[in-house]
């Protein structure tokens, strides 16, 4: 059986009929049923405040049921989670790389702010931001204790400041070699090994640990997962899931490129794209993908059955979130680093009892640098001044209410790229120009920068392109750093 070709609005359309199948009617479980005054709730907990469990998944793009961005996805942990409260199906990142976006969404601060654009420029050698409160290290001054496990921070960044207590993340259990596939940059293969013995389910392990401790504080607790981060290494029950000849293959247009600025045609990777494409690979390689997701899903559900069990469920807050998205062929590129939908736009779901709705989606473009004032207001703290984001808290309430502001995006010194709920408007630094309607070609197929009638379009959105871009922050190598 050959695998399947669908473009996206065919994917959502499969996922809908499924996700009815799944049971997405279903009652959601008791930790996302709480509909007490998140100030009640928090009457009664130590310190006076609601807990805060940020969950974190890296590389995730929308291939998650409720995301709707594959229908052979399987994520009925994260699909649970997201029937509690709000989902956002236009939730962007800061930047489309780890470092930037994860500095940018703990900080509060957009890279053409701090000039962290890269993974070498650890954000306390930004002279924007060196001595900035991250958002666990303000919520400790307020009185939480904030602990994490894995990645939250890009992984040689781990900044101690921000915690009482961390444990990095482990490289867990591996394939053997004869299991390994490898094309180019992409390795993947099914680890024969005991699944707690695998780097993100020792991190699930942290974070029920703390779970099941008695917390005398309010706590922020970070869970950082690795997965789908290359390379696609999981336990081979989750490969046995994705038969690779009934996969269903995001759709590939051979002159998607012609179209594009020569830094966008630059920073795709056609090379591997191509490598893929001859050696037949690419089947295996989005079954491998989706593997790893369902994984890093399994882990997702162990630690929202130990808040179930804590006692702490309904005084929690849980934010769901990945640092941003990735190709998988479309645009003719294996990664993420670029200014398209793919790699920008990423997950995000919101649960807060008291304030959040349970099976609720928010249609408003939102961006993740919007999460540390949203935390503020959630946990009844006083608003932190200087922050790029704004709280999403009207939106949490209201989900379907105006909301004006596009999601913005960086990549590297000079590039942005706006998204409303309708056009994606991106201008390179050499002032090249990108503009896609996202009604007409969700796929972002077909480039209209040079439509006369999208004009007052671009003029909108240019509104919201950084004034100005911070100098790039200072740069550190670590041993085994490819220096550009």
């Amino acid at each position: 059986m050959s695998p399947t070709k669908l473009d996206r609005r065919d994917f959502l359309g499969r996922l809908v009929g499924g996700a009815a199948a799944a049971g997405l009617s279903r009652i959601a479980r008791p930790l996302m049923a709480a509909t007490e005054p998140m100030a009640a709730l928090a009457d009664g907990a130590p310190g006076g405040c609601p807990n805060v469990l940020f969950i974190v998944s890296d590389d995730l793009n929308d291939w998650v049921g409720t995301f709707g961005g594959h229908p052979n996805a399987h994520t009925h942990n994260i699909d649970r989670l997201c029937r509690g409260g709000v989902t956002f199906q236009r939730a962007y990142t800061p930047s489309p790389l780890c470092n930037p976006a994860r500095a940018a969404i703990m900080t509060g601060k957009m890279p053409s702010t701090t000039g962290v654009y890269d993974n070498r420029q650890p954000f306390r050698l930004s002279p924007v931001v060196k001595d900035a409160a991250t958002l666990p290290q303000y919520l400790m001054q307020q009185g939480y204790y904030a602990a994490a496990g894995g990645k939250i921070y890009h992984m040689k960044y781990p900044d101690p400041p921000s915690w009482n207590d961390y444990e990095s993340l482990s490289m867990g259990a591996q394939p053997d070699e004869d299991d390994m596939t490898a094309v180019g940059k992409l390795k993947w293969g099914p680890i024969d090994k005991p699944e707690g013995a695998t780097a993100d389910a020792i991190v699930a392990d942290y974070t029920i640990r703390q779970l099941e401790r008695k917390h005398d504080q309010p706590f922020f607790l970070g869970c950082g997962f690795k997965k789908p981060h290359l390379p696609w290494f999981a336990p081979a029950k989750y490969f046995e899931m994705f038969p690779p000849d009934k996969i269903t293959l995001p759709p590939i247009k051979d002159d998607d490129l012609d179209d594009v600025p020569p830094i966008a045609r630059k920073w795709a990777k056609t090379e591997l794209h191509q490598a893929v494409m001859d050696a037949g690979r690419r089947p295996e390689a989005v079954a491998a993908y989706l593997a790893t997701v369902s994984y890093m899903d399994a882990q997702v559900g162990r630690v929202l059955d130990a808040l179930d069990a804590s006692g702490y469920a309904d005084n929690t807050i849980i934010v769901f979130w990945g640092d941003h998205g990735w190709h998988l062929g479309e645009k003719r590129h294996w990664a993420k680093c670029t200014l398209w939908e793919e790699a920008a736009r990423a997950p995000l779901t919101i649960v807060a009892p008291g304030v959040t709705s349970p099976n609720t989606v928010c249609p408003r473009t939102v961006s993740l640098i919007d999460l540390y004032p949203t935390l503020m207001e959630l946990c009844g703290l006083e608003a932190k001044p200087g922050l790029d984001g704004v709280s999403l808290v009207p939106l949490l309430k209201d989900p379907q209410r105006p909301w004006d502001r596009p999601a913005v995006t960086d990549f590297k010194y000079g590039n942005t790229s706006v998204r409303s709920e309708r056009w994606r408007y991106t201008r390179y630094a050499d002032g090249t120009e990108e503009v896609y309607d996202h009604d007409a070609d969700p796929m972002e197929w077909t480039n209209l920068a040079d439509d006369p009638a999208c004009a007052e379009v671009k003029t909108d959105l240019a509104r919201w392109l950084p004034k100005r871009y911070a100098p790039e922050a200072p740069h550190r190598y670590l041993p085994g750093d490819r220096r550009p």
